[in-house]
């Protein structure tokens, strides 16, 4: 009913406001620096509105005004503001000065108020543009915001699952789902992703960022505050806003490819961005196509012999015999083959002259094939498995059939799509834009190259033996004892074994998928030179769905490597929530700006919320400006963490790949167990920081920020059983045993408000450019990320059967995750030097220290990942006005992850004087050397090494 009613207002608004503007007119400039050049991406804007545009490539521009006359602001980064006086429609000659003193590029994100200048945003904002992006030469956006903004971290893991479909990624040690995705503005859908394996990220989703075309990118501004108050839900520590190319003239293609030092990883790729107008200046439409295509990069170790006997109870000459020929015991991992198909288009019309309809789409598809961990033959083997020997021949010089082991393939089809329609005007001075936005995504996955290996029989049959379809005693009982017992007669026909022997090589077990439906009216009005105010309110309606799994794909424990979702475990869940915010903009002085913004949300499935936000800047001396805002928060548990049940394979330290299982809050076994049903978090941000433009050449940021959540919603450690006999069986008799025992689980984990967190960090920005030096232009670029607080704040909050059984749903792995997994400190050191038709970029990235508690490690000892500073090279020609060619040589000096032990206290220092126990413990949290490059949670940057990449760019 509540969407029924938005879309009526829509259309009655629509109405109302198309025989408006017809005093309108329209105004054509250029816009050129003191040489006469062109200056493309200026902003133009309509003074004391939101009507604005930016100029193309050759600084060329065109704007519908409301009526004669009129003011035009033209402003960007690094040149002067400049009030254009506008009295009739002659075409315009705008020349902008450099500056040497003020900040003013416009931005959009972070204000509900009609838009202004960055010298006096009260919120730190870096802008991004997309020449940034591609000088990274990284292949796709998530990997080139890595190396560009400091608080910005992504890590890929070596065999995580659906976890190899998208990386997770965060601001300010934060994770992936408290940080906001917007496209132009509007929410982008999240993934159907959960990450559930042991990486940073664990537990929480994000949107897929990965697959948006880079090509298709005008700029991005990542706000790095807390901004609920201006956007609900997600947006704890911050936003970042990709804005999409509206270019109606021209465009270029793409043609790039690539290859690791070790020579493999190869990627190849093209790509088309093009523009055209509508009809005679009605609007614009603006595409991006891209196809792209990268192979399997393999970095497996070199696996322990004697470690590998240890954890599968197998004879050590197997296992060496096996090895001799395999050193990395098969496996496969680092980077997997991918294929990408990218479609986009962005676009306007102009209804009248003061409306217009704006419009953009997006279509990925994403296809990953992967491997789980190689099934060696002292694994799986042949003798509990006979039929392993016709499943996989191999080459074994004694095992029947040769078998020699197995690997079985993770496959997984990704599709997300994303669309909003809306439009813009100006009623009576009243800024009115209304928009519905969709967008959804959907993983579905195939294993293949296994098997399911689990007893399960067809139903057993019994015969009539007297025929009076009676199952009794006297007709059984064949002893005449007065029971049935055990094996007596011949009446019970056993069933037929249904895997095993008979099960297939291919299974589907299924996949998640995610949608969302939102639509927002936001109004706004400059009331005064120095007041202005906005209003809005936003519905959105949001489904998940867990996709069932065919049977072989979960019976009985499921396919080998990785299960599907059963019928109970299967099913859509839907919830809804309408919002509404208010803010106001007061500029009580030319230097001084405040803003303030409250919001109230309800949630179909939680309840309410309420969070507001005041933010102020000062400006100095037109030179500098000293900002701060202080903010409430709040992120709504997502629908996957409220509904996920599943079992799931892991590796545990010392036992191999094992079952665990993992409770969803609205379950029956979450009733035995006492969970409680998840709350939304809540959050309080504070940042305080002083930037300015000194001369031509220097800028500079500080921005403090500190972050403090309550009940923070975490996927809790595995629980295991309470009591053990001496052969590891599980002997307890809590309900937590039971449930257990029942599901033929190794353990079990689930979802919680279970802990308080509170972070703090220091950012860094410093520019300084246009330095002419020989025939050239020198540029520095220094920013930097520095976390001073990143931890739990009071106690974890353990339902009460897991603390009486001396356990916690956040153990020191857990801790590690939230907390020191990511780099301590980022900086980058960028420099770029032009000369003639040549552009040289070399860029420093600086990964500081990371710390990590694995899983069945000795608690008296920490994995800490080695400082390390990857340097990236990129050369750019300018072969004519039309072709560019650009070689990117991303770590140059290939530079590879290290971790060491350290240890915690004299025990620790014990440890480690033995060369036996050191090789222990890293056989434990490598899987025997396994991932001994990277270990299992992750790395900050590339494990493949030097890799190569040459693009070829032409302009149409």
């Amino acid at each position: 009913m509540k969407q029924k009613n938005v879309l009526k207002l829509c259309t009655i608004a629509f109405l109302f406001m198309l025989p408006l503007g017809l005093m309108a007119q329209t105004v054509k400039g250029k816009i050129t620096d003191s040489s006469g050049s062109g200056l493309p991406y200026m902003n133009i804007v309509e003074k004391g509105t939101t009507n604005g545009t930016t100029s193309d490539d050759n600084g060329n521009f065109s704007i519908n005004v409301k009526k004669m006359p009129t003011t035009l602001v033209v402003s960007s980064l690094g040149y002067t503001t400049k009030n254009v006086k506008v009295t009739n429609s002659s075409f315009l000659n705008i020349k902008i000065e450099e500056s040497d003193v003020s900040l003013d590029e416009v931005v959009i994100t972070g204000t509900r108020t009609p838009v202004r200048s960055n010298t006096k945003s009260p919120l730190p904002i870096d802008i991004v543009s997309s020449k940034d992006l591609v000088s990274t030469g990284q292949t796709t956006f998530d990997k080139a915001l890595q190396f560009k903004i400091p608080s910005f971290n992504t890590v890929q893991t070596p065999v995580n699952d659906a976890t190899s479909l998208l990386d997770p990624y965060e601001i300010r040690n934060m994770g992936p789902s408290r940080t906001l995705i917007l496209i132009n503005g509007k929410r982008k859908n999240l993934s159907a992703l959960l990450y559930t394996q042991t990486s940073p990220g664990r537990g929480e989703t994000g949107s897929d960022i990965s697959g948006i075309p880079v090509d298709a990118i005008k700029s991005v501004e990542v706000l790095r505050d807390g901004a609920s108050a201006q956007y609900g839900s997600d947006a704890i520590a911050g936003v970042i806003n990709i804005i999409l190319k509206d270019n109606p003239n021209g465009g270029s293609a793409t043609l790039r490819t690539g290859i690791t030092s070790e020579g493999d990883g190869e990627m190849f790729g093209v790509s088309v961005n093009n523009g055209t107008s509508i009809g005679d200046d009605k609007g614009f439409i603006n595409y991006t196509v891209d196809f792209s295509k990268t192979s399997l990069s393999n970095r497996p170790g070199t696996v322990d012999a004697a470690g590998e006997a240890a954890d599968f109870e197998a004879n050590i000459a197997d296992v060496q015999e096996f090895l001799s020929r395999r050193p990395d015991a098969g496996n496969i991992n680092g980077s997997p083959e991918t294929a990408a198909a990218k479609f986009l288009v962005n676009g306007s019309y102009k209804l009248s002259e003061q409306s217009n309809l704006y419009f953009n789409a997006a279509f990925i598809n994403k296809k990953v094939n992967s491997f789980a961990n190689y099934r060696t033959p002292y694994w799986r083997t042949v003798t509990s498995m006979p039929y392993l020997a016709d499943f996989f021949p191999g080459n074994h010089p004694t095992n029947a059939g040769g078998y020699d082991g197995y690997v079985p393939t993770f496959e997984g089809d990704l599709n997300d799509y994303n669309a909003t329609v809306g439009f813009k005007s100006v009623i009576n001075d009243w800024n009115v834009d209304a928009s519905f936005t969709t967008g959804g995504n959907s993983q579905t996955y195939k294993v293949n190259q296994s098997h399911n290996r689990n007893e399960v029989f067809s139903p057993s049959t019994w015969r009539d033996l007297n025929g009076n379809n009676v199952v009794d005693t006297a007709e059984y009982d064949f002893n005449m004892d007065g029971t049935v017992d055990p094996n007596e007669g011949v009446e019970l026909n056993q069933g037929s074994q249904l895997y095993r022997e008979n099960s297939k090589k291919s299974f589907d077990p299924g996949g998640t998928s995610f949608s969302h439906n939102v639509g927002n009216i936001d109004i706004s009005k400059i009331l005064s030179d120095n007041l202005s105010v906005a209003f809005g309110t936003e519905f959105r309606y949001e489904t998940f769905e867990v996709i069932e799994g065919e049977l072989g794909s979960y019976d009985g424990g499921g396919a080998d490597s990785f299960a599907g979702n059963s019928p109970e475990n299967s099913g859509k869940f839907t919830r809804y929530n309408f919002g509404g915010y208010a803010s106001l903009n007061w500029n009580p002085t030319e230097n001084l700006t405040l803003d303030g913004t409250i919001r109230s949300e309800n949630y179909s499935d939680f309840g309410n919320a309420f969070v507001w936000k005041a933010s102020g800047a000062y400006t100095i001396s037109d030179k500098y400006t000293l900002r701060s805002s202080v903010s409430t928060g709040f992120r709504a548990p997502t629908l996957h963490q409220i509904y996920t049940q599943k079992a799931q394979y892991s590796f545990v330290p010392g036992q191999g790949i094992q079952v665990g299982g993992l409770v969803n809050n609205v379950s029956s076994q979450a009733g035995l167990l006492g969970i409680n049903k998840l709350d939304a978090e809540t959050s309080t941000n504070f940042t305080l920081g002083f930037g300015g433009k000194v001369n031509r050449n220097l800028s500079f940021t500080f921005d403090y920020y500190n972050i403090a959540v309550k009940d923070r919603v975490v996927l809790g450690s595995e629980i295991t059983g309470t009591a053990f006999d001496a052969d590891g069986n599980n002997i307890g008799t809590t309900p937590l045993d039971d449930i257990l025992r029942d599901n033929n689980l190794s353990d079990l984990s689930f979802f919680s408000n279970a802990i308080d967190t509170k972070t703090s960090g220091l950012d860094v920005v410093l520019t300084y450019n246009k330095l002419e030096v020989g025939d050239g232009t020198l540029g520095f670029n220094l920013s930097g990320n520095y976390t001073i607080q990143n931890e739990r704040d009071g106690d974890v909050k353990n339902p009460k059967i897991v603390a009486d059984a001396g356990q916690s749903v956040v153990n020191a792995t857990q801790e590690a995750l939230f907390f020191t997994s990511r780099p301590k400190t980022k900086w980058i050191l960028g420099t770029t030097y032009d000369i003639g038709k040549f552009g040289l970029s070399l860029n420093n990235t600086y990964f500081g220290k990371t710390t990590f508690k694995q899983q069945g490690m000795s608690t008296d000892l920490r994995t800490e990942f080695t400082p390390k500073v990857v340097t990236d090279l990129g050369i750019n020609f300018n072969a004519t006005e039309k072709l560019t060619i650009a070689l990117n040589v991303n770590n140059l000096l290939n530079v590879l992850p290290e971790w060491s032990f350290k240890a915690e206290n004299a025990a620790g220092t014990a440890l480690l004087g033995d060369p036996a126990q050191v090789k222990n413990q890293s056989n434990l949290i490598t899987f025997n050397q396994r991932y001994s490059q990277m270990t299992y949670d992750g790395y900050h940057f590339s494990q493949l090494g030097t890799m190569f990449n040459l693009s070829l760019n032409y302009q149409f």
